[in-house]
């Protein structure tokens, strides 16, 4: 069986956003799957928009995300180099051989004269195309016009008639008819290769067998397979996974909210989550669950399953699977993933000793039942770190500005100093006896007792707070609340 060879091949015009990440995702899935190599090249031959800044996100948020290559940039292989700019010595001599066999040729025509080219078809309402003005010139006629100086373009020489086919894997047989495919360029004038022409000479080069790629390129596919059968390559098999649309069904945009990885990732959100989100969006596991971890993709994932139906981008869906993994990870990951956090909130030092990150994994593991995203942990959990929290005003009101309010704390920090050792089920004991001998339920003291220390009115177990908080802290939290607010 010949070995699975696929690629990812970003431009460096931008941040990874979703849906590239979810074609990346799809290769690497596929690869690993069937035990074959996923190949990162970098297509920057826009030269203007490319930029060394947008490689290093994108190289960064496939690290984050897991999607390793096993080809590319800093990794190397067989086929280097892997980046488009670098290949230009190809590209040239693969055109040249176009031109030799008669299958390209050099085009004069300037921008105004194919402007009116355009317009003349869109008066007859037609999609506008390339007449072949100079695909019949002479070899005299050419090094005249090359001889005066006149810039000019490479274009492929195509059929004109009959029809080109795309065997999908995911769309099934897709006929283009090549009456509306023109001789279109492969040779800009400042001699870089177009996209199809790099795109098809590399795959090839790379002897890539599937091209896995987004719905958006199908209608590039019959040009690279007339580039590809004019230079008498083999070709890959295609498989043009679905739109990720907004959910009102438009094309997704800014406006729908984040779209870029890096943007996922401060926002607080795992990198297992959107790996797990992304999958779902055109692919299925074959049942309904909406968790599954990489190695169970891994081990289901196949083209067939993809849908070629567009997928609905579903924000709520995304932060349901963050709180999942925010709950079920290893404490260990959580907390190193929350330290940025924290540290950017300013709670704790960008480098945590041994003892501090002991505590910053049971301080996470008390409050991750209770937040959606890592931007909450900071939050949840900032009493912790910090004694001048704000008080919920509702609390205020109705726990610490009634009528005995000020004996109540004072009897619990009392109580509470008696307890040795200061454990939860010695404190637990503690306030019980309290309630019973102040003849009040267990939530009067519990109540005034969590806002004093914490500020707020709602949290995780108040006992392990305490027990965590230690008897000074509370107990000075307790006569602080007081002091201040039942004078």
């Amino acid at each position: 069986m010949e070995k699975v060879r696929v690629r990812f091949a970003p431009s460096p015009t931008g941040e990874l956003h979703i849906g590239g990440a979810r074609t990346a995702l799809f290769n690497w899935l596929f690869a690993r799957n069937r035990g074959g190599s996923l190949v990162l090249r970098v297509d920057d031959t826009d030269r203007q928009r490319s930029s060394r800044q947008y490689l290093d996100s994108i190289i960064e948020s496939m690290r984050w995300l897991g999607l390793d290559w096993d080809e590319g940039p800093l990794v190397g292989g067989p086929f280097a180099p892997y980046v488009q700019s670098e290949r230009l010595p190809i590209y040239r001599q693969e055109a040249e051989k176009l031109l030799q066999k008669g299958m390209a040729y050099p085009c004069f025509c300037t921008a105004e004269a194919l402007a009116e080219q355009k317009e003349k078809f869109r008066r007859m309402g037609q999609p506008p195309r390339y007449t072949g003005n100079c695909r019949n010139l002479s070899e005299m006629e050419r090094e005249l016009q090359k001889a005066e100086g006149r810039s000019y373009v490479l274009r492929l020489l195509t059929p004109g008639d009959g029809e080109t086919i795309v065997d999908d894997i995911i769309r099934g047989r897709v006929s283009f008819e090549n009456r509306y495919i023109d001789d279109f360029i492969i040779i800009r004038s400042d001699g870089l290769p177009t996209y199809n022409f790099t795109s098809t000479v590399d795959d090839h080069k790379m002897e890539i067998t599937h091209v896995i790629r987004a719905e958006e390129h199908l209608s590039n596919t019959p040009r690279q397979l007339l580039i590809a059968g004019r230079l008498g390559y083999d070709t890959p098999l295609y498989a043009h996974v679905p739109m990720i649309l907004a959910p009102d069904h438009s094309k997704l945009s800014k406006r729908h909210g984040a779209t870029a990885v890096s943007e996922y990732r401060e926002m607080g959100i795992l990198p297992e989550a959107l790996v797990n989100y992304l999958a779902l969006l055109g692919w299925s596991p074959g049942d309904d669950r909406e968790i599954v971890d990489i190695e169970e993709m891994t081990r289901l994932f196949s083209l067939e399953r993809v849908s070629k139906n567009p997928a609905i981008y579903d924000l709520k869906k995304l932060t349901w699977i963050n709180g999942h993994y925010l709950r079920e990870l290893h404490i260990d990951k959580v907390t190193a993933y929350a330290v940025p956090f924290l540290a950017k909130s300013g709670l704790i030092s960008a480098e945590p000793g041994a003892d501090e990150e002991k505590r910053l994994q049971t301080v996470i593991d008390l409050v991750r039942d209770r937040v959606k995203n890592l931007c909450e942990v900071a939050d949840a959990c900032n009493y912790f770190f910090i004694d001048h929290f704000p008080y919920d005003e509702q609390g205020i009101k109705e726990h610490f500005q009634k009528e005995g309010a000020g004996e109540v704390l004072k009897e619990i920090a009392a109580a509470l100093e008696e307890v040795e050792p200061f454990e939860v089920e010695n404190i637990k004991s503690a306030l019980k006896q309290l309630s019973k001998k102040m003849g009040l339920k267990m939530a009067q003291v519990n109540l005034p007792l969590r806002l004093a220390v914490t500020g707020r009115t709602m949290g995780p177990d108040l006992f392990e707070i305490i027990a965590l908080l230690g008897k000074e802290k509370v107990t000075e939290r307790l006569y602080r609340a007081c002091e201040r607010f039942c004078s």
